[in-house]
């Protein structure tokens, strides 16, 4: 094997490696910005972030917005006359 051959092999195993840690990034993202954000259904949202990057990325938008979006707090109950 010459030279070129080496640094083709180490280039193709640090792609490869980035590659996985990007993947690994995304599907965590919106669980960890749940988490952080004290949101109600925070591992709902973790699960949803890798099950649509698994199946597809198309949903995976929706995952990370539904990590910064809060469900409003219940008003309490207003006593009956």
């Amino acid at each position: 094997m010459t030279a070129y051959d080496i640094l083709a092999w180490i280039l193709l195993g640090i792609l490869i490696a980035v590659i996985i840690l990007v993947l690994w990034l995304m599907g965590s993202t919106p669980g960890h910005v749940a988490r952080r954000r004290g949101h109600p259904w925070a591992e709902a949202v973790a699960v949803a972030g890798w099950i649509t990057l698994i199946f597809g990325f198309a949903l995976w938008p929706v995952a990370l917005i539904w990590a910064y979006v809060d469900v409003p707090a219940r008003r309490p109950a207003e006593p009956q006359p």
